[in-house]
């Protein structure tokens, strides 16, 4: 551990400011700042009802995008830690980064782009990116939460050349320039993504089993898992059940936190950027796997792929949700006042039905649904 900050670390005292000037905080950083206004904000309270891959009444135990964040905020806190990082950056972004997604998941996102298909489209980056700057309505001087650069870069990690475009025209040489002129974001922003996945892997391995959805000895199909387990096994013989799956998957985060730790130095000692500038410069990412590690991850990615995300349990209770959420798109165009004045008062009607049903968490969608269609597709 350095406890230290490195040279090519964020530095708050350097950040590229806010969109809209305001006086420094006497006792806390921009990026510390930033992380306070994010965890007492609206939309972060809602991802507690949110859906990661299972609904939040099918069981206590399951991630939620809230858990998940958090999980995602510690590794990312962690290895920063190890790499000489701005700790609270890395938290802000994690705690940030699923802040536009939608009720019911992947499966939300996908449905409200098909119904903006012709009005701009919708993706769950550049939602986060707008509840920060936009939706949230919690200061008497501006709308959203005022987020420094250096977090609203870390948000949005994905965006499309035409949607870059469109931020860019509003915002030059802003968060959306690197997908026009290349670039890479700062190696906090970096680490959220990598940690992101580590997380989701690890996490959607303990839920899948525990929700019976995949055999635990399925799993031994995937060398990152069997290795392991079989290390487990190793050194406490006659181990099963839950302590058996838990330490496994212990082992499994532990091992791609130190190779990330490992690969990442690597890389760092070879570009040898001076400050968060050169990072920016970098023609790829600094923050990464070894090739083997990448290897092993991208194998679980796509077992977890085909064996749960693509379970028929899982893709039924996907179709409820694709209908739920179509037909509530179909009644608030339809009948704009069906939503609050804030948002039936807006000239978009499109996108702020878009992104009235974003913000809802599943089980107000559901409650609306049935409330608009007396249908009841999900049991509460």
């Amino acid at each position: 551990m350095t406890g230290q900050r490195a040279a090519y670390a964020a530095d708050p005292q350097r950040s590229r400011g806010r969109r809209i000037a305001e006086p420094p905080a006497p006792t806390r950083s921009e990026f510390q700042r930033d992380r306070d206004r994010i965890i007492h904000s609206t939309a972060f309270r809602r991802l507690v009802y949110k859906t990661q891959v299972f609904l939040n009444h099918e069981g206590d135990l399951f991630r939620t995008r809230l858990t998940h964040s958090l999980e995602v905020a510690q590794l990312g806190r962690s290895i920063a830690r190890s790499l000489g990082l701005d700790e609270d950056l890395v938290e802000a972004v994690a705690l940030a980064h699923d802040l536009g997604h939608t009720p019911f998941g992947h499966a939300g996102q996908d449905v409200l782009n098909d119904c903006m298909r012709g009005h701009g489209g919708f993706e769950h980056n550049l939602q986060s990116l707008r509840v920060v700057d936009r939706l949230e309505q919690r200061y008497p001087s501006f709308d959203g939460l005022n987020l420094c650069f250096e977090t609203r870069e870390g948000i949005l990690k994905h965006c499309s050349r035409s949607h870059a475009e469109l931020i860019d025209a509003a915002e030059p040489g802003g968060v959306a320039s690197r997908f026009l002129f290349g670039g890479q974001p700062s190696l906090e922003a970096q680490l959220c993504n990598l940690a992101d996945e580590v997380a989701y892997n690890a996490h959607d391995v303990d839920d899948g089993v525990r929700s019976g959805l995949i055999e635990l000895e399925q799993l031994l199909e995937v060398e990152l898992v069997r290795e392991h387990w079989e290390a487990t096994l190793a050194q406490h013989p006659g181990l099963n059940g839950k302590r058996l799956l838990f330490e496994t998957i212990r082992r499994l985060l532990s091992a791609q936190v130190y190779d990330i730790i490992d690969a990442t130095r690597a890389a760092l000692q070879q570009a040898t950027p001076a400050d968060a500038d050169a990072v920016r410069a970098a023609s790829q990412p600094l923050v990464r796997f070894s090739s083997d590690m990448r290897s092993k991850s991208t194998a679980l990615k796509r077992f977890l792929f085909a064996n749960l995300y693509r379970h028929p349990q899982v893709q039924a209770t996907r179709a409820r949700a694709d209908q739920v959420l179509r037909d509530l798109f179909v009644a608030y165009s339809s009948d704009p006042r069906q939503m609050p004045a804030d948002f039936a008062d807006r000239d978009d009607l499109m996108r702020a039905c878009s992104d009235y049903i974003a913000g809802m968490t599943d089980r107000f969608a559901i409650r609306e649904h049935q409330r608009l269609t007396g249908k009841s597709l999900f049991p509460l």
